[in-house]
């Protein structure tokens, strides 16, 4: 028996597997087996098992075994009013169908609350699915309640006392590894700064650059485990989303120091050496889950830089202009970085970001609030997460009213198969379904010889439940859903013989069944959204990357005009709302496997202007906002605006280049070449130096590099489309 254990074990999640069937077929089956036979309750002892099995098996709750204990305790609530729900929705099909559209979209819905909430839709669902089916028996309400408040009790118990798996990486320590990476690049770009190298110091700021890239690709949403995705409106993943942000924005500003540093700069060096210490506190931070004394060495070492900036303004050149513009958003974005670290772990938002357009709105919100604002965002036909929450819903619910028109037997099983079975796309579901059939229709024969040999027996299928529940899903998820498909009939035939008297023609009827479900699955599949996040992925991001265009026009406006015009409106809404969107889909295409393009651009390059437009846009308003300040001259602000309206074309032409996926004419000189001696706004800005209007200087220096560092970006988008660069994005 040990080699086939240690061979599990060796498998992608192996040991993973092993515990669930050991889980489940522990606190499942006790609870089972002593209702049934201790008590002589049989409904009450179905009611345990699928009241255990769900949340053994199918859901994906975050958390060490106390912190799933307390989900699994908060559920047992919503448990029991699902399966008063169907129990009493049972007595007619259009009632029943009707509360399981209700019940599908909301548990599905509700996962766009984060991994906690929809690691049991599955659960919930099935919770419902089994009592609305005939017998209407409102009369055995009490026994199934119970039965499934002993099923859940017993899962809590079990998971306590069971050995604990290897968990997932914690998003934090994963953000605190890009973090602390990007404090290495930003100490090597201070080196490179300081001139006080040769040609090495370059190729090491690289080297440090490509590292900073490994560790920001690796807490994409989309290559993190479901369960430790920071996607709900808890403070906590608010605030590491946003971590991870500014963390990216003062990546994109080291590789542009990298790319044209102008040195010796003693100044950069030593803020750039401060920005680098204060990335490594917000990553001790974020390590140790304690957001410890506030530090404000970084932002008086900012205020030093940017007063230094104003002294030396006489004689100073376009190139160290932007330079020094861009060192300043490296420390800005830094400085966001180390307070949402904080704000992560529980620190009150600090006095100065406490003001109406402060970057940190969420901190000051009521939990209810947080969470209405995260479900309104998707509150829209073009959110993937509405979508699969549509789908499944419709397609519950139609398999519901059809077995209720055709009474077929053990209806239940349709819809679990529809629950096992439908995919997110249409293509991902035609795929699952012939090793399904398989699976089952083998199962099928094997339990049909079974009841035939055994007949009633009640101890044979006693002694072998176990069994096979434990071996079947321990090993079944490893080679395929075929085998789990088959281990699943089997455990059904198995346990419902207990439950009914034995009748041959049962396997026959589950196979039925899982057609009947797997075939509506496709159908809904097919009818409703048929290519998943692969339909919706390039329209939201042609849809996130227009509104960063129109973005770079309107906070232009903003900063060139100042508070005169701000009038409580947030110029970055939109193209905020459409990042996250954009964000969802990427992060279910990741998931599926049929249907997969090679996209040209990849995905994440193809969103980096819209990153940078957000990111960059946030750090000079909430600038502004602090230092306040006359609108900027009329000459200023004419230039400014051409060049907004020059950056926001840049953009637009990478957006025909992704809506085309790459087949859009792309020759010519690619956008983003700014070169800093050519700049209209940095020449003004250098004739305005000598009149000694530092504040209109740097307000326009500042906003100057953010526009073409926002070009620039569009410009890589267009240069990997025409180079033919492609695999799906990271």
């Amino acid at each position: 028996m040990s080699g086939p254990v240690r061979w599990l074990l060796r498998q992608e999640q192996g040991a993973e597997h092993l515990r669930r069937a050991t889980w489940s077929t522990i606190a499942g089956l006790t609870g089972f087996y002593a209702l049934r036979y201790g008590f002589d309750a049989p409904d009450m002892a179905l009611y345990a098992l699928f009241g255990s099995v769900p949340l053994c098996l199918f859901a994906q709750v975050p958390g060490a075994a106390p912190e799933r204990t307390r989900t699994f305790l908060a559920a047992l609530p919503a448990g029991l009013a699902l399966v008063t729900a169907g129990t009493l929705l049972a007595a007619h099909s259009w009632s029943a169908a009707l509360g399981m559209f209700v019940v599908g979209f909301t548990t599905s819905f509700l996962g766009v609350g984060g991994p906690r909430l929809g690691g049991l839709a599955a659960a919930f669902q099935l919770y419902y699915v089994l009592p609305c089916f005939p017998p209407y028996a409102p009369g055995t309400l009490g026994e199934r309640l119970g039965g499934l408040t002993v099923g859940i009790l017993l899962t809590v118990l079990v998971d306590l006392l069971l050995w604990q798996t290897e968990q997932p990486v914690p998003y934090r320590l994963l953000l605190a590894d890009a973090v602390e990476a990007v404090a290495g690049y930003c100490s090597a770009t201070g080196r490179l700064m300081a001139g006080l190298g040769d040609g090495t110091d370059r190729a090491g700021a690289r080297r440090c650059g490509e590292e900073a890239g490994r560790a920001l690709r690796a807490t994409l949403l989309s290559r993190v485990a479901a369960a430790e995705r920071p996607t709900s409106a808890s403070l906590r993943d608010r605030a590491c989303y946003d971590v991870r942000s500014a963390v990216r924005h003062v990546r994109a500003q080291l590789d542009r120091l990298v790319a044209g540093a102008r040195g010796p700069d003693p100044d950069a060096t030593r803020l750039l050496e401060s920005t680098a210490g204060a990335l490594r506190e917000a990553g001790r931070t974020l390590r140790s889950g304690s957001p410890g004394p506030g530090d404000d060495s970084l932002h008086t070492a900012l205020g030093a830089f940017r007063a230094e900036r104003a002294r030396r303004l006489a004689g100073v050149s376009a190139v160290r202009l932007r330079q020094d513009s861009v060192v300043q958003a490296a420390a800005a974005g830094a400085v966001l970085a180390g307070e949402g670290a904080r704000i992560a772990f529980g620190a009150p938002l600090d006095s100065r970001w406490r003001r109406p357009g402060g970057p940190f709105p969420y901190a000051t919100l009521r939990a209810p609030v947080r969470w209405w604002r995260r479900l309104r965002l998707h509150l829209t036909p073009r959110s993937v997460l509405l979508q699969n929450a549509l789908r499944i819903a419709l397609a519950l619910a139609g398999a519901r009213l059809i077995v209720g028109v055709l009474g077929l037997p053990h209806g239940f099983w349709v819809l679990l198969a529809v629950l096992s079975l439908l995919r997110t796309s249409a293509a991902d579901t035609r795929g699952a379904l012939p090793p399904a059939f398989l699976g089952v229709a083998v199962a099928a024969v094997l339990a049909t010889l079974m009841l035939v040999v055994v007949g009633d027996t009640p101890a044979f299928y006693i002694a072998t439940a176990p069994v096979v529940f434990l071996v079947g899903f321990a090993v079944g998820p490893v080679l395929g859903s075929a085998w789990t498909q088959a281990a699943l009939t089997l455990v059904l035939v198995l346990l419902f013989v207990q439950v009914l008297p034995p009748d041959r023609h049962l396997p026959a009827v589950r196979l039925m069944d899982v057609v009947i479900g797997g075939s509506l699955g496709a159908a809904a599949s097919l009818l409703a959204w048929p290519r998943g996040a692969g339909g919706e992925l390039r329209r939201s991001v042609v849809e996130f990357m227009a509104r960063g265009a129109e973005a770079c026009g309107t906070v232009t406006f903003r900063l060139c005009h100042g508070v005169a015009h701000d009038r409580g409106t947030d110029p970055l809404r939109q193209a905020r709302a459409a990042m996250r969107l954009a964000q969802a889909a990427h992060t279910q295409y990741r998931t599926e496997r049929a249907g997969r393009e090679t996209t040209v651009p990849p995905w994440e390059t193809a969103m980096q202007p819209g990153h940078h437009t957000v990111s960059g846009g946030e750090l000079l308003l909430t600038a502004r906002r602090d230092r306040g300040g006359a609108p900027l001259p009329p000459e200023a602000i004419a230039l400014l605006a051409d060049l907004a309206e020059r950056v926001a074309a840049d953009c637009l032409r990478a957006t025909h280049v992704v809506r085309s996926a790459g087949a859009a004419a792309v020759s010519g000189e690619p956008p983003g070449r700014y070169p800093a001696p050519e700049s209209g706004p940095l020449r003004h800005a250098v004739e305005r130096a000598r009149e000694g209007d530092g504040a209109a200087v740097l307000l326009i220096a500042d906003t100057e590099a953010w526009l073409t560092g926002v070009a620039h970006d569009a410009g890589r988008v267009v240069e990997v489309a025409r180079g033919g660069v492609g695999g799906g994005g990271a």
